[in-house]
């Protein structure tokens, strides 16, 4: 359900705008991309784990400003991004 350790230096190496970056909203967004792709994978087997499907919401809602915020400050950035990890908006 987690995100392996080796799985998110992958996603900060791809992600990072500078060497050693770990909070810019490009990685930000990609490693709750990736939290929330497992989770959905864990939700379609267990119907009714309703505790995850919270965490899921509250996931995706924090996604969502991040990427409200990217699209705030620099529209391009925010563009590139969302090609990137193939998101629908």
């Amino acid at each position: 359900m987690s995100i392996t350790v080796e799985r998110k230096r992958e996603v900060i190496a791809d992600f990072a705008t500078l060497a050693g970056d770990t909070g810019s909203p490009e990685v930000q967004v990609a490693i709750l991309s990736e939290r929330i792709r497992n989770l959905t994978e864990h939700l379609k087997v267990h119907k009714k784990d309703f505790a995850s499907r919270r965490g899921l919401l509250m996931m995706v809602g924090q996604r969502r400003r991040l990427l409200d915020y990217l699209k705030r400050k620099e529209v391009g950035r925010y563009e590139r991004l969302v090609e990137r990890l193939g998101l629908r908006r």
